[in-house]
């Protein structure tokens, strides 16, 4: 019981900070919100704002472990998700492009982290949904690792035409790299074990899975060549 009130308290006064911030963003109270965001950030990693803009997303998590039990790790993720958000946020309001895209590509990869550990982790209201966090970033070049992590999430989904486009992300930028060729054909040919109706409900019919798997294939043709 202890437990779980501490992690309820923990959850209740990040979500009230990240309220806050929110409420002196609209109000254009952009000093107040820097603030606010920089003492939630201590108050979560022990870390503030400027120097989580240094940390990679493995030192930010190795910071959740620091002074706390491991069972609260998860719950403190998601919430270092929805504050990287809100940093995103805060600098897109006081026109920090760099540093606003740079939040919430943490947030991305954090939160695709977590989803891809666990198919089955229910994310409470306060955390931004990878789809958010993706319009959000809609103009920024996404890195490889990204783009490699939304093609594994939009499968396990079953939002195949999305993960088709971020496996051509990827072959845009490593037209030659034989590994990912190989690795797009293989799911394609699971593409192809499904029914219709699955593949029609991912809006990628298999009329186009099998256009798409001839065009990888001569990707590979190609390599091979070379």
């Amino acid at each position: 019981m202890i437990r779980r009130d501490y992690l309820l308290r923990m959850i209740e006064q990040c979500v009230q900070s990240i309220m806050r911030i929110r409420g002196q963003l609209d109000a254009r109270q952009y000093a107040e919100a820097g603030a606010g965001l920089d003492q939630a950030f201590l108050d979560l990693i022990g870390t503030g704002a400027e120097a989580v803009s240094q940390l990679s997303e493995t030192e930010l998590l190795a910071k959740l472990t620091v002074g706390d039990p491991t069972h609260v790790f998860r719950e403190k993720s998601l919430l270092l998700v929805a504050l990287l958000q809100e940093a995103g946020q805060v600098h897109a309001a006081a026109q920090r492009e760099a540093q606003s895209q740079d939040c919430l590509l943490k947030a991305l990869n954090l939160l695709l982290t977590l989803q891809l550990q666990d198919t089955d982790l229910e994310l409470p209201g306060f955390v931004p949904r990878i789809e958010v966090l993706r319009q959000q970033l809609l103009d920024a070049p996404l890195p490889t690792r990204t783009q490699a992590a939304l093609w594994r999430y939009y499968e396990r989904m079953g939002a195949y035409a999305q993960a088709e486009d971020a496996l051509f992300a990827l072959l845009d930028v490593e037209p030659g790299n034989a590994a990912l060729i190989s690795e797009g054909i293989m799911f394609y040919e699971r593409l192809l074990r499904l029914s219709d109706a699955t593949l029609e409900a991912g809006n990628l019919p298999r009329n186009e899975v099998n256009a798409s798997l001839a065009e990888v294939r001569a990707l590979e043709a190609n390599v091979r060549v070379e």
